[in-house]
């Protein structure tokens, strides 16, 4: 299980305008709630949080929460984030306080491990499903689920039902959907063959045009 630690502050503004300011002084406005909780207003120190991001998954980490003026750390899950729409920044993050023993549903990371060999024989490998959602106990949150490709032929599939999960880690989603699959190399040829088509198809068309304007102009010339 992944565990970080992050400071936080207590805040009292709120608002569109109070969250602007903010984050001009490099917070990120926040909030804290869980079962039998009530929620509290925070900010994270963007700096902080953006490394935080850059080393782990956080949507699947369990994070000490130090809050300025509490005695101990508050455990938490960031449960939502939301993100500017063209920079990467974030503008708001929702945390979830957990407990001991307390059950959590989360997305953790899959991960292809191995070598297929069919791969060798010139097959594509397309992974369709690179986050799990499951649900487990909060100290139990697997860092990552891995998907041994090792073996595999081209046509052959890997589903979450597949997947060797840990004991008392529960898949969320369809048991019969796909994880990866190995696709024959035909198929990838016949796709890059109808871009190659499309793209000499297109340039040819005023040319064409062109040369029957000219055999017109030759026709009425006669």
């Amino acid at each position: 299980m992944a565990k970080a630690n992050l400071s936080a502050q207590a805040r009292e503004a709120t608002g569109k305008g109070a969250s602007r300011k903010l984050r001009a002084t490099g917070r990120v406005p926040a909030v804290i709630y869980g079962y039998g909780e009530s929620t509290r207003k925070l900010t994270v120190d963007a700096h902080e949080f953006d490394l935080l991001r850059m080393h782990v998954h956080v949507e699947s980490t369990v994070i000490d929460l130090n809050i300025e003026g509490e005695p101990a750390p508050v455990r938490a899950l960031v449960r939502e984030l939301q993100s500017h729409p063209y920079r990467d920044e974030v503008l708001h993050v929702d945390f979830y306080q957990i407990h001991a023993g307390e059950r959590v549903t989360v997305e953790v990371p899959v991960r292809l491990v191995g070598h297929a060999p069919g791969v060798k024989a010139g097959g594509l490998m397309q992974q369709t499903l690179v986050a799990l959602e499951v649900r487990c106990l909060a100290d139990s949150i697997p860092d990552v689920i891995e998907a041994s490709v090792a073996g595999m032929e081209i046509g052959d599939s890997i589903h979450v039902s597949d997947l060797a999960l840990p004991e008392g880690v529960e898949p969320q989603i369809d048991p019969e959907r796909t994880v990866c699959s190995l696709i024959p190399p035909t198929v990838v040829a016949a796709e890059e063959e109808e871009e190659a088509v499309e793209e000499a198809v297109e340039p040819a068309e005023p040319e064409l045009i062109k040369r029957a304007r000219e055999e017109e102009e030759e026709e009425a010339k006669d």
